[in-house]
């Protein structure tokens, strides 16, 4: 996958350099490129940015510097990059997204910076995104972010391939605990279940664990996952108990 970054502040990337996305850079599934553009702006100043027509408040980006700079950006005819805008307004970034996003093979991120984008910007764009209901200084954060959970999902990324799999928001559940060495630190105990080996009761219990966290930490997520019998069943019992305990 190839990755294009447009921004003023190109040195807010550095850390895309380590860990899992710094290594997948050196097997060569990615590819990162970062374009300041304000060495397109054709002013003497160099300025990116000017005063909204009507007035209000704050700068906006102008189109000229994006334009030229996406022109120099190099791109397969016969399948287009995907050119994510990041803005407040945009659609809510999450799993099913990165997952969308690790299919392609070339993506373009274009972070602002000020009060927004001049409108005629947003010609060039295939998605707006945004991570959540917040503001941010500019879009390069929000980029790192989206870069990071989409690079982690190409093939030969992570360890194994299946390593992301049981991630928290993969299956649609939040992920239930786990544990390492030593088996007892400071009179907190690893789960005997866990220590069992049998297979059938480990799954069992993870299922249930990670059903109880989801309902109490996003209830929301359950309305859109799609149960089977048997999680059905352990949800209900779930909910059961829990309005006993209110009694």
């Amino acid at each position: 996958m190839r990755v294009d970054i447009l921004s003023i502040f190109p040195e807010m990337f550095a850390p895309l350099d380590q860990s899992i996305v710094g290594k997948a850079q050196e097997k060569g599934i990615l590819e990162l490129y970062t374009h300041d553009f304000r060495e397109q702006a054709k002013n003497k100043q160099r300025h990116v940015d000017d005063m909204p027509y009507g007035g209000g408040q704050g700068m906006l980006l102008m189109p000229q510097p994006i334009f030229d700079t996406m022109d120099l950006i190099s791109q397969n005819e016969e399948k287009p990059a995907r050119v994510i805008l990041l803005d407040p307004a945009g659609k809510k970034f999450d799993q099913k997204m990165a997952e969308e996003l690790a299919e392609e093979e070339q993506l373009i991120f274009i972070c602002g910076h000020y009060e927004g984008y001049d409108e005629r910007i947003k010609q060039l764009v295939t998605d707006e995104v945004s991570l959540g209901d917040f503001v941010l200084t500019g879009g390069e954060v929000a980029a790192t972010v989206m870069i990071d959970a989409v690079v982690r999902l190409l093939p030969g990324v992570l360890g194994k391939a299946a390593s992301h799999e049981d991630d928290s928001f993969s299956s649609g559940l939040l992920e239930y605990p786990q544990y390492t060495r030593p088996q007892e630190y400071r009179g907190m105990k690893v789960p005997e279940v866990l220590m069992s080996g049998h297979h059938e009761n480990i799954r069992k219990w993870r299922l249930e664990e990670s059903l109880k966290k989801t309902l109490a930490r996003r209830p929301d997520l359950l309305e859109q996952y799609e149960m089977n019998e048997e999680e059905e069943k352990i949800l209900q019992e779930l909910r059961e108990k829990a309005q006993d305990m209110v009694k």
